[in-house]
């Protein structure tokens, strides 16, 4: 009778029932009275909406008023919502076929409700960048023949041929594309910011094709640009910072349609609104990054995956070490460390608001989705860590300051640093002396800035006004990252091997975060210094923590607990 009863309940619930009473007929049973709680429950990754019953309690009576004993209970539960942030890079998203092992991966983890961040596909903003540049020059009636834009077209369009999209849903924005640059060869400049809306053609058409597909799967998907959702940001283009009021506009948008209307919501990395000229902007490095953390803190988020083209962050650049293996566990402060060195991690700003919510970060690998990858936390048991990981910035410009004016004087490093600041010239690592400073400059900014010799030629100019200056080339940096409240063991060790290789450190600073001591060596050395560096922290098995820790397999955080 309880297997019969069942199979009638399944039969008449409607999918949008709440709370009412049903009268069921039954060939064993008299018309039945049937009272029920029941909710429904939105499958995101479904197109037809289905029903649950999540509490319950069936009382069948006959017609005398005798009841049976057919009683089935569940505890009721909360409406269900987004459970995660998935964000996925250009190279996971570069072709027909990396989308269509993206969404197999996203459709893997059917447990997870989740919010897609996506960057442009593959290259597609820096050809951008590019084709800006040589429209300001090429002419209005060649701008439509410009190399990079017919590589972005014939990507696009190709891609969504190969997976069955309507070539619609891109059409309308390449043909602005085309147009735009006509504008931008007609007034023979590119403004940062056109060059912001320029860049944003990449990630609003990704985001378009990606949407699209997972619709012809059957899977209820909805496109976002996110300055149309509440990313509203300062008004400095290409480099902008998102402000206070994204996180309450960003969360009230995405609820609010979830509730109306369930569906994996697509969202653009890297762009926003800026407050006061509402034009489209870019958040710089690791904007998309920011994208989905900024989403995660504003919905308050269980977990944050960031899907990347490696096994999380590795012991060692593998190019330099094929024996690097993924660091389980990082906390945010090393993996701040590591990107600011140049490791392939999230990029410090970008982890900000994770941090400020509390919310786990892991970093996977779109081609090697069971890979457990990274985990990152506010905090991490240190009692068996020693290093954690080791960085190589090569290309460094390392300066020596030495100045008797600097005993007992107030504001002598204010002077140093302003001269820096009036060029734009970041310092990498700085350590100082009662006479001296040392410090390096940091190579990703003197290349962007494309600074020549004259300019070094002027900082040092002006810096003997004040100090003796030597200007030392051709060097790199070694950062050792891990828990540096055993920085004399890491240094003893560290120290053995460069003796045994013959190499002098010319600079040690130890970073205010605590967990990074910088090496600084001869570009000619830095390699096999690394690779011995490696060997002995990682590969003999005694100093290496990667032995005590393991990290769950699966994509979820929940798995931890």
């Amino acid at each position: 009778m309880a297997m019969q009863l069942g199979s009638c309940i399944k039969t008449i619930f409607p999918e949008s029932t709440t709370r009412k009473t049903l009268h069921c007929q039954s060939t064993l049973l008299l018309p039945c009275r049937i009272g029920y709680t029941a909710r429904v429950s939105h499958i995101s990754l479904v197109r037809k909406v289905s029903s649950s019953i999540d509490a319950i309690r069936v009382s069948c009576c006959s017609n005398n008023g005798s009841e049976s004993g057919v009683v089935a209970e569940k505890v009721e539960e909360t409406e269900k919502s987004y459970t995660c942030v998935m964000k996925f890079g250009g190279s996971s998203v570069a072709n027909a076929v990396r989308i269509r092992e993206v969404a197999n991966l996203i459709l893997s983890f059917p447990q997870e409700r989740p919010i897609i961040v996506l960057s442009a596909m593959g290259k597609t903003t820096n050809r951008l960048l590019l084709a800006g540049e040589k429209a300001v020059s090429c002419g209005v009636t060649n701008a439509d023949s410009i190399d990079e834009l017919s590589d972005i077209k014939d990507l696009h369009l190709r891609t969504v041929e190969e997976l069955g999209v309507d070539r619609n849903v891109i059409a309308k924005h390449l043909e602005e594309l085309e147009q735009l640059l006509k504008g931008v060869a007609m007034m023979k400049e590119l403004t940062p910011r056109t060059q912001d809306y320029l860049v944003s053609f990449g990630e609003c058409m990704s985001t378009r094709i990606f949407a699209a597909y997972l619709n012809t799967l059957g899977v209820r998907a909805r496109q976002y640009d996110a300055f149309e959702i509440g990313f509203i940001t300062t008004d400095d283009f290409t480099n902008a910072d998102i402000l206070e009021a994204t996180y309450p506009a960003v969360a009230k948008r995405l609820h609010g349609d979830w509730v109306s209307d369930p569906a994996i919501p697509i969202i653009t990395g890297f762009l926003g609104k800026a407050r006061k000229s509402c034009a489209v902007t870019t958040l710089g490095r690791g904007g998309s990054d920011l994208t989905a953390t900024t989403i995660g803190k504003a919905l308050g988020l269980p977990e944050i995956q960031v899907w990347k083209d490696v096994d999380g962050v590795l012991t060692c650049d593998p190019n330099l070490c094929p024996q690097a293996e993924p660091v389980p566990f990082l906390t945010f402060d090393e993996a701040a460390e590591l990107a600011y060195f140049g490791a392939q991690v999230l990029h410090p700003q970008s982890m900000r608001p994770a941090r400020e919510g509390d919310i786990p970060v892991r970093v996977k690998n779109s081609y090697n989705p069971k890979a457990p990858g990274t985990l990152i936390t506010k905090t991490r048991d240190m009692s068996k860590a020693l290093l954690t990981s080791i960085v190589l910035k090569r290309n460094v410009t390392m300066l020596d300051i030495v100045s008797t004016r600097m005993l007992g004087q107030f504001g002598f490093l204010a002077k140093v640093f302003s001269i820096f600041e009036d060029l734009g010239i970041s310092v990498d690592v700085v350590a100082t002396s009662e006479v001296s400073i040392s410090l390096t400059l940091d190579p990703s900014k003197l290349w962007s800035r494309e600074l020549i010799q004259q300019e070094l030629d002027y900082v040092v100019e002006e810096l003997e006004k004040i100090s003796v200056v030597n200007l030392l080339k051709n060097r790199s940096i070694i950062s050792l990252i891990g828990n540096v409240q055993m920085s004399s063991l890491i240094l003893e060790k560290a120290f053995q091997v460069l003796r045994t290789l013959g190499v002098t450190v010319q600079m040690i600073s130890q970073g205010a975060s605590k967990v990074n001591i910088s090496l600084v060596v001869n570009d000619s050395e830095a390699e096999q210094c690394v690779r011995a560096l490696h060997k002995t922290f990682f590969e003999c098995g005694e100093l290496s923590e990667l032995k005590n820790e393991r990290i769950p397999e699966n994509g979820s955080v929940s798995a931890l607990s």
